[in-house]
């Protein structure tokens, strides 16, 4: 299980297990990793883990986010990354996340609408954005759109995951493990809207897609099946 070690001028201080879905970060006494630290806002910055992956955002800090000394608003976490928030640092460790060559979360969130849609074997689909993984179980999810200009076509869930969405609007992220997937609501848009699961929001709760279940975010609906 992925964990962070605390620590302050090479001292370590604590050590803390991602053992939730989305922890917070922060000067405040409710946060689940309090830092006792005047550079450090009342809640600075929250960890996203969906299975084996962790996902770091910055809650709009004073003082900003860093990661290997570079500032980040979302970033996944890669084994050994160093969150550094005022004086303080959190050591990232998890030998089964992604590695950097297959996932950048940045990058995977960004949308070119402009791009024509494309077909269903493993090319990329217009607000769809992929990261790279490893060929799983022979059963595979795939997305049908229902709405909107892409309407009909199929997207293959392929890889060990999937976001939907771009910043600052509506965003999950969708990983597949074998042949299961769990769905998690990274972003909400601007009137803390969440994506939409069979009528539910989804926020920084994984839950697990089942056969047609109906995804919705950003006015775009699409049903999930798992093919043989």
């Amino acid at each position: 299980m992925a964990k962070l070690i605390l620590s302050e001028n090479m001292r370590i201080l604590d050590e803390f297990t991602l053992d939730r879905d989305c922890i917070t970060i922060g000067r405040r006494g409710d946060n689940d990793i309090q830092i006792d630290d005047r550079a450090v806002s009342g809640y600075h910055c929250q960890i996203l883990t969906v299975l084996n992956d962790s996902f770091l955002e910055d809650l709009q800090s004073t003082n900003g986010t860093y990661v290997n000394s570079k500032r980040i608003t979302k970033h996944a976490l890669h084994n050994g990354d160093i969150i550094i928030l005022g004086i303080h640092q959190l050591q990232y460790e998890n030998e089964l996340a992604s590695s950097e060559d297959e996932d950048h979360y940045d990058k995977t969130m960004v949308i070119r609408p402009t791009l024509p849609p494309q077909n269903p074997q493993g090319d990329k689909l217009s607000g769809v954005a992929e990261t790279d993984g490893k060929p799983g179980s022979p059963r595979r999810g795939q997305l049908k759109i229902l709405n909107g200009t892409n309407k009909g076509k199929l997207f293959p869930l392929t890889r060990a995951m999937t976001t939907l969405g771009k910043p600052g609007q509506q965003v999950a992220a969708i990983t597949r493990r074998g042949d299961k997937y769990v769905i998690i609501g990274v972003e909400a848009d601007a009137d803390n809207r969440y994506p939409i699961v069979n009528d539910s929001p989804v926020s920084a709760r994984s839950i697990a897609l089942n056969e047609g279940d109906v995804i919705q975010l950003n006015g775009i609906r699409m049903v999930f099946h798992v093919t043989q």
